[in-house]
Formats: structure tokens, sequence, C-alpha cells
């Protein structure tokens, strides 16, 4: 038998055969399905209109800043950025197939010594991050106005807290009412004075850099693994998996988010804020870092801190620069860093004022 009819035969035996093109059909199936179509979830669950057109909030807009930020050949999806007097944001869609975070600024409301600055990472969608930003920021400004004008000193834990779980729970009847099932978190600051109140929902982290050059944890990361969460979320009969990372009920790799309705009926995932105060007169800080956790997946906190403190001198206070080399790093998310200049002429602004 010739080598050519072996082949033959032996192709006609085990290539050739029902079986092989129906394997064969669903590698290609799976592969395409894996690399180039939008997620499985995302289909069966349409975002809504992610322009938010009918809800009034949309007019608080905040202007940014597109630019092509690679040479060509090169793709990092959208670029985004905003400066506002001593705050600047930088933020990157990266190597994600869509831009999922949101950011906010506000600096001296309505000339009341308040600022707020936040950082929403998105999963599953963009909506929840949207919807969380424009609602969060209006009720946060509302009741800090509201305060003021009744020459009343906010409490900004409790403040928050009510607001936060306000936000939720608006955010769920919406998505609900359009079938979505996207989730965010929330990471902002409020600085007045001296004081800053830091809350945090889910895994985006700050930083504040110290009058000694230190990274200082603004906040901690919620995550499935952590003692607290883990017990938290057996204790309503839910569970964590192993898939690449922990996650909820092998889904969700945050424990605590805005949106996320399926996990949030089950009380496996929830939005209760963790919320920390800090005294600046004690810190004397250089900057602040917020940050969504594209960034933290590639850089430690001193690491960042290091970075930025060479390069305050740089439009966005260092913030692009942080951002695209967490992108030459190799992050694999969406990457947004806000930075809060804390500083004049090298010297922290609250260095004159330790008592």
């Amino acid at each position: 038998m010739s080598v050519f009819s072996l082949l033959s035969r032996l192709l006609r035996k085990y290539v050739f055969t029902v079986e092989f093109l129906l394997f064969f059909v669903l590698i290609v199936f799976l592969y395409h399905s894996l690399f180039y179509s939008k997620p499985i979830w995302r289909v069966i669950f349409p975002a809504p209109d992610r322009k938010l057109e009918n809800n009034p909030i949309a007019k608080n807009q905040i202007p940014i800043h597109h630019e092509d930020v690679f040479p060509p050949g090169q793709s990092g999806g959208v670029a985004w950025e905003l400066q506002k007097g001593p705050a600047a944001v930088y933020a990157l869609q990266g190597r994600r197939p869509h831009m999922e975070d949101r950011f906010n600024i506000v600096t001296d409301l309505e000339q009341t010594g308040t600022s707020i600055f936040g950082i929403f990472d998105g999963h599953g969608g963009e909506f929840a991050a949207e919807f969380t930003e424009k609602t969060l920021f209006k009720y946060l400004m509302i009741r800090i106005i509201s305060a003021a004008l009744d020459e009343q000193t906010a409490n900004f834990t409790q403040m928050i807290t009510e607001e936060v779980h306000r936000v939720d729970t608006q955010l769920i009847e919406a998505a609900k009412a359009n079938s979505d099932i996207s989730g965010t978190t929330a990471l902002f600051a409020i600085l007045k004075g001296d004081i800053l109140t830091v809350a945090n929902v889910g895994d985006s982290r700050g930083v504040i850099c110290d009058k000694n050059g230190r990274a200082v944890p603004l906040s901690y990361d919620h995550k499935p693994y952590n003692v607290k969460e883990r017990l938290r979320i057996k204790a309503v009969g839910g569970f964590i998996s192993f898939n690449g990372v922990w996650r909820v009920a092998g889904v969700l790799a945050t424990s605590r988010a805005l949106g996320d309705y399926p996990l949030k009926d089950t009380k496996m995932v929830v939005s209760d804020p963790d919320i920390l105060t800090f005294n600046l007169r004690f810190l004397q800080p250089y900057f602040l870092v917020l940050a969504s956790d594209g960034l933290w997946d590639v850089f430690t906190n001193q690491e960042v801190v290091d970075f930025v403190r060479d390069r305050l001198h740089e439009p966005l206070f260092g913030a692009k620069s942080l951002v695209l080399q967490a992108y030459y790093r190799g992050s694999l998310d969406n990457i947004s860093v806000l930075i809060v200049n804390l500083s004049e002429g090298g010297i922290s602004r609250y260095a004159s004022k330790q008592s």
C-alpha cells in the first residue's frame, strides 16, 4: 500500500466524519465567543440607554476630553481627562472591550469649602457606574449645601451611609426595569478644611503620601477571600469559589458593590460603605490618589506614591503618566487615576498647621 493510499484511508476514517466536523465547528464557535464576541450576559440582558438622556441628573455630566494617546498600530481605547484646581484625573479604556470606569471632581462646592472626589469602577456594563456617579454626587452635594445653609456641621459618616444605600436602592430599581445586571464600586473622598473623609464600596483603592513620603492606605479592598467578607457571605447561605481569582458565587470578584441585583437580592453582595476619617494636620500629606483596580493590579501602594511624587510637576500631576505606565506593565482592566495635589512648592499645605 502506497503512502498516499494509507493517508487517504486515515483521512476518511478519522477526519472526514460527522463527529470530527461537529467537534471542529464547536471549537471555532467557542474561540469566536471567547475572543471576539460580547459577553453572553450582555447578549441576554442588553444594556439600557447608556446616555441616560431621560435622567434629569444627566445635565450634570462633567466635561471630558477624548484623545488618542497611542502611536499608530497600538490601541488603548478611549482616554478621558479632567482637571479642576488641585485635582486631576486620567482614565483609559485599556485592553477591555468597553470603558466602564467613571469619575467626578467637585471643588469648593458653592463656596462651602468642601470638595468631593470620586472613582467608580463598573462591571458587567457601564450603566451602574454612570448612574451612581451622577446620582450619588448630586445627593451628596444637596446634603452638604443644605447643612451649610442651616449653619450645621455635616455628619459625613451618617450622610454617606444614608446616600449610598439610597442610590443603591434606586439603581437596583432602574436596573431591574431595564434587565441590567451591571454593578459598580464606589470610592470617594470628601475634603473639608483639615479633615478628609473617605468612603469605599468595592475594590477600588485610595492612598495618601504622608510627610515622610510613605503610602498611607485610605481604604481597604472588599475581596471575597477576606475573612470578614467570607464569613458574612457564608452567613447568608452564599459561597465563594476560585475562578482565576476568588469570586462571590463564582461570579463577582468584589464582595461589595452598588447594583448587581441578582447577587444583591440574596444579600451575598452588599453596598455597605467602609468610612475612614483622617486629620491632615497630623499626616501633612503631599497628595492623595484614588484609582480603580486596573492600577492596583500592577502597582503596590508605595510604588504609586513614589511614582507620583516625582511627577507632581507634570500636567494632571502625573496621573496620565501613571495610567500609561500601568497599561505598559500589562494591566488588563480599565485604568482610572485621580490625584489631588495637597502641596505647594514641594511643601504640604498642612505643614504649617501642625499643632
